[in-house]
């Protein structure tokens, strides 16, 4: 945006299909929600309302207005999904994302025990009214950590099968479950296994909620590639490690990305 004169990996503007940023708002102060949206917009695709705070919070459609003027798109938490599955009250949820007009909405199964063609078929219906972000693994460690690469890749085709615009990996905020070990490092195996099934690979939107795992998918993936559970305090920090700005991601890039400034 700044007339600098370096040679930058090149980025797609918005709207885009790859190269995404989704930030998660679990709460924030209206004031830190609004100056970071006003800060970041161009660099900001989605907000993701999680932890169930869209139930709660008292400014909701004021952070809906202010992504809807700044061009962000938005979607509430796949767990709230399934606090309204687990009550049978999918058609209320349906009500609720009407309410406030949402354009995409998550369906996973992290927490509650539903099988993966349960999902499937919950994506197929919702995606009658909406663009579904779908989310493979689970939220307990112990359990995602049984979970094999071919059940993911199961899982993902039946997803995309069904109707999901994207396949969300799992991770959590605190990076230790889905594709991730508990001590929060990737699980080799599993990328690995996701990067040779031959599906596109901007089908797939990785949940990185920290600077360390986000360099690693800009180093494997490249600048665009489609990161999720970004903290509002990280929209332009996530920038620079795209364009290679900070020393975790300096020497990504070549000819074929670049561009003059």
């Amino acid at each position: 945006m700044n007339d600098h004169g370096l040679t930058l990996p090149l980025r797609n503007e918005k709207p885009r299909d790859c190269g995404i940023t989704i930030l998660i708002d679990n709460g924030i102060p209206l004031n830190f929600f609004k100056d970071t949206v006003n800060s970041a917009a161009p660099y900001i695709d989605f907000v993701k309302f999680g932890r169930g705070t869209s139930v709660v919070s008292r400014h909701l459609e004021e952070k809906i207005d202010h992504l809807r003027q700044n061009g962000i798109a938005f979607f509430f938490g796949g767990t709230l999904f399934e606090k309204f599955a687990s009550q049978g009250k999918t058609d209320r949820y349906v009500q609720y994302c009407r309410r406030f007009e949402c354009e995409y909405v998550e369906i996973s199964n992290g927490t509650l025990p539903l099988s993966n063609p349960e999902k499937c078929r919950y994506i197929a219906e919702f995606s009658k009214d909406f663009k579904v972000l779908s989310e493979v693994g689970s939220k307990d460690t112990a359990k995602s950590m049984a979970d094999t690469p071919a059940l993911w890749l199961e899982s993902i085709s039946q997803d995309l099968e069904a109707g999901a615009y994207k396949v969300m990996t799992e991770a959590r905020e605190s990076g230790t479950s889905g594709i991730y070990n508990g001590d929060g490092e990737i699980r080799e195996e599993m990328f690995a296994a996701i990067l040779d099934s031959g599906i596109p690979r901007d089908s797939f939107i990785f949940e990185a909620p920290n600077k360390q795992l986000q360099a690693f998918f800009i180093h494997h993936l490249g600048p665009d590639a489609n990161l999720a559970n970004i903290p509002f305090s990280d929209a332009l920090a996530l920038e620079t490690l795209r364009l290679g700005l900070r020393s975790d991601t300096f020497f990504i890039g070549g000819d074929s990305h670049e561009r003059n400034g």
